[in-house]
């Protein structure tokens, strides 16, 4: 069993030193060796996992994005809340809160970076299509919705979120982001065909904090 594991577990710890030196130097300014000394790897070793520094990045967009759909599919299994409090807490959980870790928020600059731009795309790209359906299904689940494209819906409202709650475009303050946050829930409960009012419980939870 150890012996199947230790390829993923090798995966795991370059990726880990990457991110890290992503967050710490920048991706521009890290190399491949830089990676590799981390662990003291060699080449061989690296290239047998990936073929670049670009490919390194793709894998650690596609693990992040995978531990927000992960996170996700919980909040929708959760018995205990309601559907309209699991789709708020799945769409707070990706951006609009502040309750981001610290090596997320430190990736998502270096996405802002010129050079990195297409992979800022992808993240974005992947988020949207992995989370949508997530959101899409609970949506199904409650008869309080009536929109006719629950998936294609969503998948306009994480877009416009992503962009207006991207903190590398927009620096909005506390109240900004506050009256942005209120707006996209109407959005949410008018783009979804809820009766009005129906999202009104999740406003009130933003107007107090």
């Amino acid at each position: 069993m150890r012996r199947a594991k230790e390829p993923e577990v090798r995966k795991s710890e370059i990726l880990d030193a990457a991110q890290r030196l992503f967050v710490e130097k920048g991706y521009s300014k890290t190399t491949v060796t830089d990676i590799l000394n981390v662990h003291g790897l060699s080449k061989g070793v690296f290239y047998y996992y990936f073929k670049s520094k670009e490919e390194v990045m793709d894998a650690i967009i596609d693990r992040m994005v995978g531990a927000m759909e992960e996170n996700a599919k919980t909040i929708a299994a959760n018995s205990e809340m309601s559907n309209r409090q699991k789709i708020f807490a799945i769409i707070m959980a990706q951006g609009l809160s502040e309750e981001n870790t610290h090596d997320k928020d430190a990736m998502t600059e270096q996405f802002h970076e010129a050079p990195n731009a297409e992979m800022h795309q992808k993240s974005l790209v992947q988020t949207i299509k992995r989370l949508a359906p997530v959101i899409a299904n609970i949506v199904n689940c409650d008869d309080a919705f009536s929109t006719e494209y629950p998936l294609e819906t969503i998948e306009f409202l994480l877009a416009g979120g992503q962009f207006i709650f991207d903190r590398g475009l927009f620096q909005w303050n506390e109240e900004e982001t506050a009256m942005r946050i209120l707006a996209f829930i109407e959005m949410l409960e008018r783009g979804l065909a809820a009766p009005k009012g129906y999202m009104e419980d999740m406003k009130n939870i933003i107007a107090q904090q």
